[in-house]
């Protein structure tokens, strides 16, 4: 006899347990006739991590998936809009060449993957001197003039230009909580898990609590999202840990909330990260404050001289503000689901915050869960299976990415980027890719993974803004739409024009949102 898949219990709140909840409670309907339940036990001792967090534009899918409003979200969520992010002082020495920075925008006008690579055509000089980011992407003219990506006109969720958001990681938690357990149908345990109770075949049947109501919770399948301590996954079924600390070597970080000097001070518009000797800050503008931190390798710093390296970023406001420290375990599980658990979150993996992927692939794991979620044990094998594949892959090219960062800088001031830059902590798949590319630009062929978290466009952002050398002196007459290239790139120029005359800034639109909320679609 088939047994059922009734009863989720996700261990764990915060970010990633409540973006869990809601996704699953949408897409498999909880409240409808003969569906799941979900629910979500929470310590009400042990505080989530969150700083102020940024996300991807697939956060405005989800939002919409769990049926949230985007005005009331931005509003209670102290929620910004987020256009890319702006690298500072990472491809060289700033005390030799001065300050310089690119942008890794949200998105190009013409997509490579799919409508036109301009890449080869700025490598041969058809962009009349400008940088690639700059040639390519009209959100660095909206970036760099604090301009908003859509108008209070533009229906919620939809875009003039592509956009994700800034938010308050305390804030957006309380927020889904409210809104999974009063809309969404998911049940509210605030309790300590206290033992997990596995059976004789090795598959999850229940966790006891410290709660007077609910000792003991039973159900069919759990999702762990317990963070970094892994209560099911890590320390109940073993599923061991794999480190990257050989690749990745930022594994601490300070924040600190910067208020602004005054209440109509510029919001910028997307993330600001500078590198410095020994790691590098994020500058995240929320709507009252911005938040500010410090990411550095604890092998090549200690505490004092990071916090000096951030109060010196942040000014004279900073001598006085307080610090919160902030330790990573670099890497991820070795297996995200075994038998009826899966991992979420930080319990199944973590790399450092640059490019903030951690929410997006907790999103992408929820949905992939419930697209497939197994109703009956059964089929938990093969969607084990399927899923572990599928995640590790996304891992890996994720740490690809994140080290694309520093392997190619030239910057070898501190003993931190020589590490850094040396080829063996260097992973064999990027090198491989790296060596292709000195002789010819990347291309979708380079891309061809479903399930690849980064893709054409943002490596071409990164690779050309890093200043990366492809050299197509043998390859030019492999590249002959130098004509339409000329032309997409003056579209560029011709679409920044018209935004710089139609999207309002940052802080304006944000105050208007907060006040009257968008036009609904």
């Amino acid at each position: 006899m088939q047994r059922r898949t009734d009863e989720i219990l996700i261990v764990g709140g915060g970010t990633a347990g409540w973006l869990v909840a809601g996704i699953l409670a949408a897409r498999l309907n909880v409240r409808g006739q003969d569906a799941v339940k979900i629910t979500l036990v929470e310590s009400p001792t042990v505080p989530i991590m969150g700083v102020g967090e940024g996300t991807w534009p697939t956060m405005r899918t989800t939002l919409q998936t769990i049926g949230v409003d985007e005005g009331a979200f931005m509003r209670e969520c102290e929620a910004t809009f987020k256009q890319g992010s702006e690298f500072i002082n990472w491809r060289d020495n700033p005390e030799q060449v001065g300050r310089h920075g690119y942008f890794h925008p949200l998105s190009a006008v013409f997509h490579s993957a799919h409508e036109f690579n301009l890449a080869p055509y700025w490598l041969l000089g058809e962009a009349g001197g400008n940088a690639y980011d700059e040639a390519s992407a009209s959100q660095v003219f909206t970036c760099r003039n604090g301009l908003a990506p859509k108008k209070i006109t533009t229906p919620a969720y939809m875009a003039i230009q592509n956009y994700s958001y800034h938010l308050d990681a305390h804030k957006f938690a309380s927020f889904l909580t409210r809104h999974c357990t009063e809309n969404l149908g998911v049940r509210h345990i605030r309790a300590n898990v206290t033992q997990v109770k596995v059976g004789h075949d090795g598959f999850i049947e229940g966790v006891a609590t410290d709660h007077a109501q609910f000792p003991e919770l039973e159900a069919d399948f759990f999702v762990d999202c317990s963070g970094s301590r892994a209560l099911l996954l890590g320390e109940a079924l073993g599923v061991g840990w794999k480190s990257i600390r050989d690749t990745v070597f930022n594994d601490t970080a300070l924040a600190v909330q910067v208020p602004y000097e005054s209440e109509d001070a510029p919001i910028a518009t997307h993330t600001i990260a500078t590198a410095h000797s020994i790691g590098w800050t994020w500058d995240i503008g929320l709507h009252a404050r911005r938040g500010v931190g410090m990411v550095y390798s604890s092998g090549h710093c200690e505490r004092d001289e990071a916090e000096r390296i951030l109060r010196e970023y942040i000014g004279p406001r900073g001598k006085t503000l307080g610090v919160r420290k902030i330790n990573f375990s670099l890497g991820y599980r070795r297996q995200f689901w075994k038998n009826n658990c899966v991992a979420l979150g930080m319990s199944a993996a973590f790399i450092e915050p640059l490019e903030a992927s951690a929410i997006f692939l907790i999103e992408a794991g929820a949905n992939m869960l419930a697209e497939q979620f197994p109703r009956v044990r059964e089929a938990m094998p093969l969607v084990e299976k399927k899923y572990n594949k599928i995640f590790a892959y996304r891992w890996d090219k994720t740490v690809d990415f994140i080290k694309l960062h520093y392997c190619i800088s030239r910057r070898c001031d501190t003993q931190y980027w020589i590490d850094n830059r040396d080829p063996a902590t260097v992973p064999e798949s990027l090198r491989e890719r790296l060596e292709y590319w000195r002789f010819h630009p990347p291309s979708r062929f380079d891309f061809d993974h479903a399930f690849e978290p980064f893709v054409l466009d943002n490596y071409l952002f990164v690779l050309y803004g890093m200043g990366f050398s492809t050299d197509l002196t043998m390859n030019r007459s492999a590249f002959g739409d130098e004509a339409l290239a000329r032309s997409h790139f003056k579209e560029v120029r011709q679409l920044n024009e018209r935004l710089a005359g139609e999207l309002p800034l940052q802080r304006e639109l944000v105050e208007k949102v907060y006040r009257y909320g968008f036009p609904a679609i």
